[in-house]
């Protein structure tokens, strides 16, 4: 089992990842920040996760490795770099992380008179109505399964003992950018479970009857990116 100190970092690194970045999609897609242009507050959510994930990995890496993502921790175990028992407890970590972090945010947007949680939402995941561009039950599966492959990928390989030293912060948090860059428009982008549990359920309805494939989709993707990693 891991020890204490490596679970506290992936649970406040989880919860730190869902304040700053859900938070940011929730302002500006909640409150339609944007202004006219979509396009705007795509790129200024993906650079909400993005950056926040560089902070996180050079404070919290030492530490844990800095997950913060269930999916990177099924692509660690999946590529047999992680044991099983040790992989399972940073999950747990995960996803209370991601909960805990959701409810503080919430409870820090309920202190705005003009938040409504039925009206600018928890910055969850979703398709069909709940996708930008209505994609489909299936299409929302297979691009979360992509994506979350390729964030993953990037991040077993730059952790990789060949790669080069100090730059994976930098390459991991670009990845996670490039991600969101795509799949905002399409399924808001999870590639993480623990992101998308959190505000499924402090939000609740549709959010929460989808929250199923924003779980195994980027479990599944985890696993497609240690096949490629170990190739």
């Amino acid at each position: 089992m891991p020890s204490y100190k490596k679970l506290l970092a992936e649970f406040i690194g989880t919860a730190v990842l869902v304040v700053v970045a859900v938070g940011v999609a929730t302002e500006t897609f909640g409150f339609k920040l944007f202004g006219l242009s979509f396009a705007a507050g795509v790129v200024t959510t993906a650079l909400a996760f993005g950056l926040v994930l560089v902070a996180l990995v050079y404070a919290i890496g030492p530490i844990s490795g800095c997950h913060v993502n269930p999916a990177v921790t099924m692509g660690f175990i999946a590529a047999g770099r992680m044991k099983v028992a040790e992989g399972i407890a940073y999950m747990i970590a995960q996803v209370a992380g991601g909960i805990a972090g959701a409810y503080l945010l919430y409870w820090m947007m309920t202190t705005s008179p003009v938040y409504h949680k039925a009206i600018q939402g928890l910055g969850a995941d979703g398709y069909g109505k709940a996708s930008h561009l209505f994609v489909s039950q299936g299409g929302a599966f297979l691009i979360e399964v992509v994506l979350t492959a390729i964030f993953v990928m990037v991040v077993l390989f730059a952790t990789h003992k060949a790669a080069i030293q100090g730059a994976a912060g930098v390459a991991i948090g670009f990845a996670l950018v490039m991600v969101h860059l795509i799949g905002i428009p399409l399924t808001g982008t999870s590639v993480n479970p623990a992101r998308s549990l959190g505000p499924a359920l402090v939000v609740g309805g549709t959010a929460l009857s989808q929250v199923w494939l924003f779980i195994v989709a980027p479990l599944a993707g985890g696993i497609v990116a240690a096949i490629i990693h170990l190739v």
